[in-house]
């Protein structure tokens, strides 16, 4: 970016660092006041940020925090949108929704047999 630039659109960049597919959704996600610049709410899609910034936004089902250490002239390719920031989203461990299978699909017929014992002997005790 030339060095006459230090502020970017919101909505704009939000796109271009390839967070939301149109900058539509983006501008959308901000005047919908869900996002957050440096801890406080913002609700304008023309709210201006610079290189340090942290932004604080709902993406999927997971709120993300970002700093922004790029402004960007365009919507590159992924790598390139990339280097725009440095995520500081923490992620959590995903869990198997059935702990005893372990996402391993069903169980075989020896097993279900098994199981079914386990659960016969569990209500006579």
């Amino acid at each position: 970016m030339s060095e006459g630039h230090s502020k970017l659109r919101i909505d704009k960049w939000l796109w271009y660092a390839r967070f939301f597919k149109t900058r539509s959704l983006a501008a959308k996600v901000v005047s919908g006041g869900h996002v957050r610049v440096n801890g406080q709410k913002i609700a304008k899609s023309s709210h201006s940020i610079s290189p340090g910034d942290v932004l604080t936004f709902p993406q999927a089902k997971e709120i993300r925090v970002v700093r922004i250490e790029a402004l960007g002239e365009r919507r590159g390719p992924a790598p390139e949108a990339q280097t725009l920031y440095f995520d500081m989203t923490e992620r959590k461990e995903k869990v198997p929704a059935s702990p005893r299978f372990e996402g391993k699909g069903r169980p075989s017929k020896r097993d279900r047999r098994n199981l079914d014992l386990m659960k016969n002997t569990r209500l006579e005790d």
